[in-house]
């Protein structure tokens, strides 16, 4: 019998607020950011929510211009580990670059937090958009690397990581005191990979969880990063802001994973939504509108310079239509600049309607908790995702969600009533990660 399909929920713990005014509602501590007792509160909620995972972004470089949360924030894997220890099911998945971090340093980190946490750690492998991110970088690389190149580079940065993951078979550590065997040397496994971007030897000094490996997400809608995904990706996050546009990229990354042999079942299809709740659509209304109101112009054009590569938008004519920006925008955050230029373009939208659509986008997403699970329901029915990343604009944003839309989820039965894994592989249903060597090993045997 085939397994029972079931929704995927996560969260993303973001401090201060998503969006660039968001700390300005009285409701989000100023602090929020830097406070250990908020990330602890929102991840516990998740967790009395049955979620499948709390997620954490990260960012390597800022301007006097950047969102208030990344001026003053925690490194996401420091912090998630802090977690591991204050929750016992839910999964914890960091962000942490490809293009401005070195393979083995990054494999030993992220499978300290599989082990601490006992096997709920994931990986968000990002190639990173902020082109000036290579200044705070210098003596390892000398420019922002170009679009293309970031994912070649990425799919061997992951390659790398998965090898040295594998270091150690499963039953490796034998611990004979009596015998003074503390291993067994035939299950010990040197990586010596030698590619176009990375040279590492191995072995990782530190074994395998009980999932066997961190779970991969990724995020990227761009044709490099969808390529991507369906290579490597575990679990893939997107943000389309319709039904139609959700099912054409769902059935765009499953078919390119079964294209490359894989089940794709096997690749986790997640949308980013910010619901906003009300006991009644006038209340949801209201709350989205409080938060709209927060922004002013001058900050709308600093978030949309950010996605531009920083670039100054004060100097255009805000109530004529977007500027011409050639190809700006190509090698940082190219499926969003792209998405912007093309609607700028098709709806003949003004550089003030751009800039405040884009610091202040209205979710589809939005009204009582029955018609938000409606919303939820048809999109994943209708195979537009396999679950959802819920981007909380205020803390009482992912309450209400806990509170109010998951327990009808629940009721219709397409959403756990209670954990039935303790692995953040088997809350998403994915496989057990067998060591290669073991399995190479199984093979010659058989």
């Amino acid at each position: 019998m085939a397994a029972r399909r079931q929704l995927k929920l996560g969260t993303m713990i973001h401090g201060v607020g998503e969006k660039i005014s968001d700390w300005r509602h009285p409701d989000i501590p100023s602090n929020a950011s830097v406070s250990f007792d908020f990330y602890k509160q929102q991840a516990q909620v998740s967790e009395q929510g049955k979620f499948d995972f709390v997620f954490i972004a990260d960012a390597l470089f800022i301007t006097e211009k950047s969102n208030p949360h990344y001026l003053n924030r925690f490194e996401p894997l420091t912090v998630l580990s802090a977690l591991a220890a204050i929750t016992s099911k839910i999964g914890l998945v960091s962000t942490l670059s490809t293009t401005y971090s070195e393979p083995f340093s990054a494999a030993r980190q992220i499978a300290s937090l599989d082990l601490i946490s006992g096997g709920r750690a994931g990986w968000n492998a990002v190639t990173t958009g902020l082109e000036k991110t290579a200044l705070n970088f210098s003596k390892s690389i000398e420019e922002h690397p170009e679009h293309l190149n970031r994912y070649r580079m990425a799919s061997e940065f992951v390659e790398v990581m998965k090898g040295l993951w594998d270091s150690w078979e499963d039953d490796a550590f034998i611990r004979d005191k009596e015998k003074g065997s503390f291993f067994d040397p035939n299950k010990l496994h040197r990586l010596n990979h030698q590619g176009e971007f990375f040279s590492v030897q191995g072995p990782l000094n530190i074994s395998r969880s009980k999932q066997g490996q961190p779970v991969i997400f990724q995020a990227g809608s761009s044709e490099d990063g969808k390529a991507f995904s369906a290579k490597e990706a575990d679990a893939v996050f997107a943000i389309m802001t319709s039904l139609e546009e959700a099912q054409d990229y769902y059935r765009d990354v499953k078919s390119r994973a079964a294209r490359l042999g894989r089940n794709p079942d096997d690749l986790i299809v997640l949308q980013g939504i910010s619901p906003i709740i009300g006991d009644t659509s006038e209340e949801a209304e209201s709350k989205y509108e409080e938060l709209a109101n927060l922004v002013t112009i001058d900050q709308a054009l600093a978030f949309l310079g950010r996605l531009f590569e920083h670039h100054d938008f004060s100097h255009y004519p805000l109530d004529q239509p977007f500027p011409n920006l050639d190809g700006l925008g190509e090698n940082s955050f190219q499926s969003d600049t792209d998405r912007i230029k093309r609607e700028a373009c098709e709806q003949n939208l003004t550089l003030r309607q751009v800039a405040l659509r884009e610091a202040t986008p209205r979710t589809p997403f939005i009204g009582t908790p029955e018609n938000v699970a409606n919303l939820i329901q048809e999109w994943y029915d209708k195979r537009g995702v396999d679950g959802f990343m819920l981007i909380a604009n205020l803390p009482s944003g992912l309450t209400d969600f806990v509170e109010k839309v998951v327990p009808i989820l629940q009721e219709r039965g397409i959403f756990r009533l209670e954990y039935e894994a303790d692995t953040l592989r088997g809350h998403l249903g994915l496989p057990f990660m067998k060591n290669r060597y073991a399995l190479e090993q199984s093979s010659v045997e058989n």
